[in-house]
């Protein structure tokens, strides 16, 4: 062969390195010949998916002969009314990465850059050097910053945005760190943004916020018509294998994520699934009362071995474990708990880990505390 058909690829796609997700159960199993394994890597809901959702999901089985509803009507309704938009300011999404994906192709070319903070979202970077865009990345906090430590700097955000800039990402909370910025910043934040730079406010763990620090979404969209906000069911409606997700804009920006959206690229048993999840509220009020009992554990099991850890407003904590992060996962792997190490992030030293039930919190705590003293 004359050539390697890597240098058939495009120049952006030839320098990308494959989204790593985290180890499954069953490999590790696999591979260790061990049982009774855990993970706690993934940041996936530990109290699983609604009733209501399985329920649905299993009625309408019959019918995966067919193709299911190519624009999610009653999906993008019942979205729309609880949002208080009209339909058409939402697209569903194979997972809110599909929407990442779709503003991504919609709105960058060669020419132009997209800016996003340092330790965001693996997916951010990906995305853009898919298209051969420029990627415009701001310092975050220092790690001795007093109240943020690695958290997204508003300044830094906005030095980043140059000419070429079309859109800037922003996770609330942010992925892997867990911090976030309050309603005050982001509002500062998006008034001081031209018109022509797409905001895209990623908002995967928004339910797991405080009250006092969500966004007002409904005042903002009417606001800035170049906000696009995405949010996900693979996190507190725990239906991640299904993969659904959806943003709202406004509606002309809507229309043009649509023309790039691939067909059907939402299925019916996840469509059926995040509709009936929508309305057992007690669900995500169970799911949320349960993370903010575990995350309160491991915080406090964190300062009880004199690990800096970083603040969170998601279902995860960041911690730095004071020695090599992989080596540490390695070593945790071979006693059955997955986490996950984020030296990709630029983060070596520290381990993400899911909150999940006290039971799965507490092996991890006790299987850490014997590995590192």
């Amino acid at each position: 062969m004359a050539r390697s058909f890597i240098e058939l690829a495009t120049r952006g796609v030839q320098h990308l390195t494959p989204y790593q997700p985290g180890k499954p159960v069953e490999e590790l199993e696999r591979e260790l010949g061990i049982s009774d394994s855990i993970k706690l890597a993934s940041n996936e809901n530990p109290l699983g998916p609604s009733q209501l959702a399985l329920e649905a999901a299993a009625k309408v089985l019959p019918s995966i002969n067919y193709y299911p509803d190519g624009g999610g009507f009653a999906l993008s309704a019942k979205l729309a009314d609880i949002h208080e938009v009209d339909a058409s300011c939402i697209t569903l999404g194979n997972g809110s990465n599909d929407i990442l994906e779709l503003v991504t192709r919609a709105f960058l070319t060669p020419e132009h850059s997209a800016v996003f903070s340092e330790y965001s979202f693996a997916v951010y970077p990906i995305v853009v050097q898919a298209v051969g865009a420029k990627a415009n990345i701001a310092s975050a906090y220092a790690e001795e910053h007093q109240h943020m430590p690695l958290g997204h700097d508003p300044e830094a955000l906005l030095s980043q945005i140059d000419d070429t800039t079309r859109i800037i990402f922003i996770a609330n909370p942010n992925n892997p760190t867990g911090t976030w910025l309050s309603p005050e910043t982001l509002e500062a934040m998006f008034e001081k943004i031209a018109d022509d730079v797409i905001i895209v406010l990623d908002l995967a763990y928004t339910e797991y916020m405080d009250d006092d620090v969500k966004p007002p979404l409904n005042d903002w969209l009417a606001r800035f018509p170049n906000l696009v906000v995405t949010q996900t069911f693979s996190k507190v409606y725990a239906l991640a294998g299904l993969r659904i997700g959806y943003s709202i804009s406004n509606p002309e920006i809507a229309d043009i994520l649509n023309r790039v959206r691939q067909p059907f690229n939402t299925n019916l048993l996840a469509q059926t699934a995040a509709l009936a999840s929508l309305d057992d509220t007690e669900h995500v009020v169970n799911s949320v009362a349960m993370n903010n009992l575990g995350k309160t554990f491991l915080q406090q099991s964190f300062d009880k071995l004199g690990l800096l850890h970083l603040p969170t407003m998601g279902n995860f904590i960041s911690v730095n474990v004071k020695q090599d992060g992989l080596q540490l996962y390695q070593k945790l792997l071979e006693q059955g708990v997955i986490v996950r190490p984020v030296a990709n992030y630029a983060m070596p030293e520290y381990l993400r880990v899911t909150i999940g039930t006290q039971q799965q919190n507490e092996r991890f705590i006790e299987t850490l505390t014997g590995l590192i003293k």
